[in-house]
């Protein structure tokens, strides 16, 4: 079977120069990255669409790469759709319920995921508690990877080229090239399979 194309999703006010998204949209293979109309006001409808359209758009199935409020956009799409996925990198989920400009993703779906998921966390993600990406795990059948003190998992949280997550990505069956810097776990990480 071919390797999936790498869809990459940021969350909201997408992911600039820097970070991890980026820096992986620009020098993996077969990357399709999600551009949405409105990064600061998003809407669930429209953003779901772009998603679908970017899947439809890969020759063949697709290894989904989300951020933030782009885990989430990822729950809410088609079964159609989602069939396509062959498996998502779930990284520092947003929590729609507690901040107003992102409420048309609420509620978010708690039902299993119908592809393989990791679902990467932060025990100090200021946009979503750990309790809560614990329940999404749970709900989604995701493995949950818990980092230590690791923020929201961007740039501002001193993550670049980020290769824990390169690792976990290749695990989804991914093409990481060699030469990558695919290096041990970070200090602090938590792994746990899907109740």
């Amino acid at each position: 079977m071919p390797s999936p194309t790498v869809i990459i999703l940021p969350g909201w006010r997408n992911s600039g120069p820097g970070h991890w998204q980026t820096l992986w949209a620009d020098s993996l293979p077969s990357v399709l990255r999600v551009e949405q109309d409105d990064w600061v006001a998003p809407v669930r409808q429209s953003w779901v669409a772009r998603l679908s359209e970017t899947i439809e758009q890969a020759p063949g199935p697709v290894v989904v790469v989300a951020h933030s409020l782009g885990c989430i956009t990822a729950t809410h799409l088609p079964p159609a759709i989602a069939q396509r996925i062959h498996g998502a990198l779930l990284v520092a989920p947003a929590d729609p319920e507690r901040r107003g400009v992102l409420a048309d993703f609420a509620p978010v779906p708690y039902q299993r995921l119908p592809y393989r998921s990791i679902l990467v966390a932060s025990s100090n993600d200021p946009y979503c508690p750990v309790r809560t990406a614990g329940a999404y795990a749970r709900a989604w059948g995701s493995e949950f990877v818990r980092l230590n003190d690791a923020g929201h998992i961007n740039v501002d949280s001193g993550h670049g080229p980020w290769p824990l997550g390169l690792a976990l990505l290749q695990s989804l069956g991914a093409e990481v090239p060699a030469g990558s810097r695919l290096a041990e776990p970070v200090d602090g990480a938590a792994y746990s399979s899907p109740a």
